[in-house]
């Protein structure tokens, strides 16, 4: 084991963070909450996640349990995550993990990313937090620490296969998922993305960039591109009774399976009241709400209005109804959920439809 290897262990023995997911020093951890909370963490901090990680902790207790529940049960509690590929994801990775492997995760690299969802960081992460095997787990902290120690100063995303081969170099044999653990905290608690607490560093006097004066500036990143705008047009039909009709989207794709209000397609060019009617669920009175409610998804941001009309006689458009006291269990993502009390706002303010 390295000296960098082990002044960084003899610190995460002192300085670990408690986290829900992680076992107690000593303790086997449990694979299922391995796997659970890095489907989770992806793209998701841990403060969010938390919460969210011991629900379903103690609505499914292990992998099969979950692989027992139903989707629309698991998109429910997903609900507010977001990236909502992962929960379909979660949920054909545990009935894989039933089904072929008799409730038991497989404890190599290989065997790991052969399942959904579970990709080369995932992988490496569980089968060294896990399964204790030789794995090099590299996230964004991890990116952060290396190239900071290292003064690497090309700029993400170009550096990461760069960044990799040196994580790896600095990987030990024995305790390798306390490593892994470690190096996340590091960049976590100490060699944050602003302000990093050099002074409280374990690595300090080896970082290349803590001598050079240059540590903040670290990881250099590729300037972004900016974000389009997309824009759609969504659609409150409301019965007598004041159920409001949901569909469900398509399950592949963005928020695939998820309960939606019918809208029209997302695009860049605005909709004429006329062309987004013609996306209506069925013919009505339909009303301009006013506003807009905006939401912003990893690749894009959206802007939706909304048109209200009541269900005319004769009319059984397709969908599921629903009653607003009823809306919480619905698998609905953010951006509906937003829709739905953007609605509510206005109906207070106004008065009903």
């Amino acid at each position: 084991m390295t000296d960098l290897a082990s002044r960084l262990l003899a610190w995460y023995d002192i300085s670990r963070r408690e986290l829900p997911w992680r076992a107690p020093p000593g303790v086997r951890p449990d694979p299922y909450r391995v796997w659970l909370s890095e489907i989770m963490l992806q793209q998701t901090g841990v403060v969010t996640v938390a919460p969210y990680f011991q629900a379903f902790l103690a609505r499914w207790p292990d992998v099969g349990a979950l692989a027992a529940a139903d989707l629309d049960q698991v998109l429910h509690a997903w609900a507010g995550l977001g990236y909502y590929a992962r929960a379909r994801n979660l949920h054909a990775c545990a009935r894989r993990v039933s089904e072929t492997y008799g409730g038991r995760f497989p404890d190599d690299e290989a065997g790991l990313r052969a399942l959904p969802g579970i990709g080369v960081y995932t992988a490496a992460a569980i089968a060294a937090i896990a399964f204790g095997r030789p794995a090099s787990v590299v996230d964004g902290n991890v990116e952060r620490v290396i190239a900071r120690l290292r003064a690497v100063r090309e700029p993400l995303p170009a550096a990461k296969a760069r960044l990799r081969v040196l994580a790896a170099e600095l990987t030990p044999e024995h305790r390798v998922g306390d490593f892994a653990q470690a190096m996340m905290d590091l960049g976590a608690t100490i060699c944050r993305p602003r302000q990093p607490l050099c002074l409280h560093c374990p690595w300090q006097a080896d970082c290349a960039a803590h001598r050079e004066g240059i540590a903040a500036e670290l990881p250099a990143r590729s300037p972004k591109t900016a974000r389009p705008v997309r824009r759609g047009v969504a659609f409150w039909l409301e019965r007598v009774d004041g159920a409001v009709l949901f569909r469900r989207r398509p399950e592949r794709g963005l928020l695939g399976g998820m309960m939606e209000l019918p809208s029209t397609p997302w695009r860049s060019a605005a909709w004429t009241p006329d062309a987004a009617q013609e996306q209506a669920p069925c013919p009505a009175d339909w009303r301009p709400v006013a506003g807009l409610v905006a939401h912003t998804f990893t690749h894009f941001h959206l802007e939706l209005s909304l048109l209200a009309a009541r269900l005319p006689a004769g009319a059984a458009p397709e969908g599921t109804w629903s009653r607003a006291e009823d809306f919480h269990c619905l698998a609905l993502p953010s951006v509906m959920r937003k829709l739905c009390r953007h609605m509510e706002g206005e109906r207070a303010a106004a008065g009903a439809i």
